[in-house]
């Protein structure tokens, strides 16, 4: 079964921003933000990079903001001293996830058959000696 294709009459946004998510989304920190905040809910800033372990303060400052402009997390401030800041999936957010749950089940469905592929295409392992 081939790749659908978009129709010839696509409004040309629309395919923009097709490219322009999948390249945000398919970069691992957005992925791991998705999944993190889907599975606990709102959370500190702290508490989120605590969750992913081996982001940068900056990148995932980034990642935040870029998600933030494109509506999928709110960034909520509560004004307290120290300043208190929380991020959490909207509604767009947690669909979009959801959207990408197909990828897993693509990949569950479809391990041992990408592994020989993969094995087939790289070819015998050189032997150690």
């Amino acid at each position: 079964m081939p790749a659908p294709h978009p129709p010839a009459d696509a409004d040309p946004r629309v395919e923009a921003l097709v490219h322009d998510l999948i390249g945000r989304v398919a970069d691992k920190w957005t992925m791991l933000i998705l999944e993190i905040l889907e599975e606990k809910g709102e959370l500190r800033f702290t508490e989120l990079s605590r969750s992913i372990g081996t982001i940068s303060q900056k990148m995932l400052t980034q990642t935040l903001r870029h998600m933030e402009r494109d509506g999928l997390v709110i960034r909520t401030v509560h004004p307290v001293v120290p300043p208190k800041v929380e991020y959490r999936l909207t509604e767009l957010g947690q669909s979009l996830g959801a959207a990408f749950c197909g990828v897993w089940i693509w990949a569950e469905q479809n391990l041992a058959a990408v592994e020989t592929a993969r094995e087939t295409f790289d070819g015998p392992l050189p032997s150690g000696g």
